[in-house]
């Protein structure tokens, strides 16, 4: 994965740090927007998006960044 997408660990085993879980927190939460705009709720998605977004954006950049590029590749998909 890239620099900002650290291996998950094994089942079981403990996050070593807090950007680390932050990290695969944001990972676990893209997936499951992206999953649901594919369900058919894009605009929902999308909404939820924007708000990470806004909760990131000063405090977390390189988070925040994931959620900005999936609000762009899901805008596309609202009516």
């Amino acid at each position: 994965m890239g620099a900002d997408r650290p291996e998950a660990p094994e089942p079981g085993v403990a996050y070593s740090s807090g950007d680390h879980l932050v990290s695969a927190l944001a990972d676990i939460l893209v997936a499951s927007l992206d999953t649901l705009a594919k369900a058919g709720q894009a605009d929902a998605a999308c909404r939820q998006a924007g708000k990470a977004c806004a909760a990131l954006r000063v405090s977390n950049p390189v988070q925040w960044r994931k959620f900005n590029a999936l609000l762009h590749r899901l805008s596309r998909q609202v009516q």
